[in-house]
């Protein structure tokens, strides 16, 4: 015979699982590429406007959250892709992975940032930016840099540091657009003056920056934003776009075929694409392919051009995933260490 307070408790029970059952239903785990602080900013937004979907995120800088994703093919462990590089989202391995899905109001990106088979489409983008100290730079009698052959000046040995290209996407971005600019064999004989002067190669493409912000060394090679953000906080930096062009990247997301809470991952990649998503952007972003918006005056004093595509290196996106593997493993057996 079963009493009262036992059927009250497997009611409660039940009650538990079904709710349980239904927060994991609105539940989706999200992996991104995004920088931590910019990450937990666009979160925050989708949050307002998404109180019914929980978000679970893992951010990894590019080259850790690729490996990760290739070894979890066989059992993916996510919902969505979100603020990847394009560079690596067109990788078989990768791509194979993900549904066709075209979020409400996708039509408003330019035809050039989408996956012609829908699979992914990309929403924001960085560029490559030195970080100058100007009181190391003043201190040590240096002159300030304009582009990435000023770095391979002698006087500048020890004074420079710069992303590992095997684990962060903007220092990949850094290594394969000089390659491109100058052809295979002239960029390697660059690379090979220009690591002369490198002090370390760092896992994150922000680090760089907070090194030559922190006054450890002359330069960081990084990317716009995190400068911007570093001169805006009052670290005594100058952001330099290299002469010859900056190197750039576009991130993109994607729907995960093996996702179990497809419906919740599509509201997320539908508001990835809305205007409130575009503003929240452009708060962090100086390539944002979703029209209209505003640059922000932070970006402006800080140096960034309105109209950024003067600056922008051409990159072929195609060639640089294509050429990934090979560029990355010989650069680890020139540089690393």
């Amino acid at each position: 015979m079963v009493t009262t307070g036992v059927k009250r408790a497997l009611g409660a029970a039940a009650l538990m699982v079904m709710l349980g059952g239904v927060a994991r239903a609105d539940t989706i785990t999200v992996y991104t590429a995004y920088e931590e602080d910019e990450a937990a900013a666009f979160l925050a937004e989708a949050k307002k406007a998404l109180p019914d979907v929980e978000v679970k995120m893992l951010r990894l800088s590019t080259g850790d959250l690729a490996a990760r994703i290739i070894a979890e093919s066989g059992n993916p462990q996510h919902d969505v892709l979100w603020g990847f590089a394009v560079t690596s989202m067109v990788d078989p391995r990768i791509s194979g992975g993900l549904e066709a899905y075209k979020p409400v109001g996708v039509e408003a990106i330019p035809a050039r940032f989408r996956d012609p088979g829908d699979k992914w489409f990309a929403v924001t983008g960085y560029m490559a930016a030195l970080c100058v100290n100007k009181e190391r730079i003043a201190a040590k009698g240096l002159k300030m840099p304009k582009s990435w052959a000023d770095l391979t000046d002698p006087s500048f040995k020890g004074e420079v540091v710069m992303p590992n290209p095997a684990s962060s996407g903007t220092g990949y971005i850094q290594i394969d657009s000089l390659l491109q600019m100058m052809g295979e064999e002239k960029g390697w004989a660059f690379l090979d003056a220009l690591d002369k002067n490198v002090a370390q190669y760092i896992k994150s493409g922000s680090k760089p920056c907070n090194a030559a912000s922190a006054g450890e060394y002359a330069v960081g090679a990084s990317f716009e934003l995190r400068a911007i953000k570093n001169i805006a906080e009052g670290f005594p930096i100058a952001m330099v776009i290299p002469s010859e062009g900056a190197g750039n990247e576009l991130e993109a997301n994607g729907l995960v075929a093996a996702s179990k809470n497809k419906a919740a991952a599509k509201k997320f990649l539908d508001w990835t694409v809305s205007k409130a998503a575009a503003n929240a952007y452009f708060s962090w972003k100086a390539i944002v392919t979703i029209p209209g918006g505003t640059m922000p005056d932070k970006f402006k004093a800080a140096g960034l051009p309105e109209d950024v595509s003067k600056v922008l290196f051409p990159v072929n996106f195609t060639a640089a995933a294509n050429d990934r593997t090979r560029i990355i493993e010989t650069w680890q057996k020139k540089y690393n260490r």
